[in-house]
């Protein structure tokens, strides 16, 4: 059997993560909606290996309510129709009680509807900000918001590179062009106005019109949002061909491993505000020494995000006592105080969770840690 078949076939069917003979009870099932293929495929691997490894931990620890914990995962094929099928699969069963949402922004509003509909709580890691701006109650996110990624870029960008020409680049979908809004937004209170602003659709091939623009408009630093990987790494090397060398301020996607490897010396000096670092607490240094030693690969924000939101969902259910959604609901919104690998969760009204970003740049295919900066709700 091939690998893409092997991927697949496990798509179809319950995924147990739990050893413990002690276990005795009916496992306790959640679902997941992750991109096993399409350009997505390399950060739903990532996904999926962060929740597994939560859910070991939660195991091993006694499970949930005493019932060992388990995945469904359903292929949302990196595509909005693909998430909806994938969601639509998951909501019809009546024993799962919450889900693992899409990461991408574009996906989770395509099943934002459905997920209404459902009335059971999808943890989510779109940063579009009206993905929970919308009076959906069942969207709870387990990454900071871009309008606070777009505030760090900005004020990086300029207070620290002490760059004012900027040129700004991004998809042209939900996540893209709400991230450069917001960019463009923080900018303003700089006093700044973009020099070029340059869309450009998911899965494009050629980005010399692109990286043209961006020579041509003079600017001394690129702001970017950019949410597949590939586009990444095409766009970068693209413009590195250009000869278009100026100070980069992007998106997490900018310093993701994958992208990172794609994009190789094309990305060699780029910053990014990103949700994860290994090195921006102690719970992210300890979660990437066991992801490493499980996978003999480097975190990313794909994985911690979803291994934050596993074990924050398992203690949210093991709180209310109950697989009841509105109880699973009450107890989500009543965690504060909780350090994950993403950083300090606090949830407001809306199901946000996390309130700050780091700054990080990359080194010769490392991605260092610069600092982090936290924002009042």
């Amino acid at each position: 059997m091939n690998r893409r078949a092997t991927l697949l076939s496990a798509v179809f069917v319950s995924w147990g993560l739990a050893q413990n003979p002690a276990h005795a009870a009916d496992p306790l099932r959640i679902g997941v909606a992750a991109a096993i293929t399409g350009p997505g495929a390399e950060s739903g691997k990532y996904l999926v290996q962060g929740a597994k490894l939560a859910a070991e931990e939660v195991n091993k620890a006694g499970g949930v309510l005493g019932r060992p914990l388990e995945f469904v995962i359903q292929d949302d094929q990196s595509t909005n129709p693909g998430a909806i099928l994938a969601f639509s699969k998951l909501a019809a069963d009546p024993t799962l009680p919450a889900f693992i949402a899409p990461v991408r922004s574009t996906q989770v509003q395509a099943i934002a509807p459905d997920v209404a509909k459902t009335g059971k709580p999808a943890m989510i890691g779109g940063t579009d900000p009206q993905l929970t701006a919308v009076g959906n109650p069942w969207l709870f996110r387990f990454r900071p918001n871009d309008r606070y990624s777009a505030r760090v870029i900005a004020e990086f960008g300029v207070k620290t590179l002490n760059r004012r020409k900027w040129a700004l680049v991004h998809s042209s979908d939900t996540f893209g062009t709400s991230g450069m809004r917001n960019l463009a937004a923080a900018l303003k209170e700089q006093g700044i106005e973009p020099v070029v602003v340059q869309a450009f659709p998911n899965n494009s091939q050629d980005f010399t019109a692109v990286a043209l623009a961006v020579k041509q408009s003079g600017a001394d630093v690129l702001g970017t949002y950019i949410p597949f990987e590939t586009d990444q790494g095409i766009f970068a090397r693209q413009l590195r061909q250009l000869g278009v060398n100026i100070d980069w301020v992007g998106s997490s996607t900018t310093s993701s491993a994958t992208a990172l490897k794609l994009a190789g010396a094309a990305l060699e000096g780029a910053y990014a505000a990103s949700d994860f670092h290994r090195d921006a607490n102690p719970v992210a240094k300890a979660y990437a020494q066991k992801y490493e030693a499980a996978y003999k690969a480097a975190p990313d924000f794909f994985s911690a995000w979803a291994y934050d939101a596993v074990t924050i969902l398992a203690r949210a259910i093991n709180q209310a006592g109950s697989v009841e959604p509105g109880r699973i609901r009450d107890a989500l919104l009543a965690t504060t105080g909780i350090q994950g690998a993403e950083g300090m969760y606090k949830f407001d009204g809306n199901g946000d969770g996390l309130h700050g970003y780091n700054v990080v740049r990359n080194e010769r295919g490392a991605v260092t840690f610069i600092k982090r900066v936290e924002f009042e709700q």
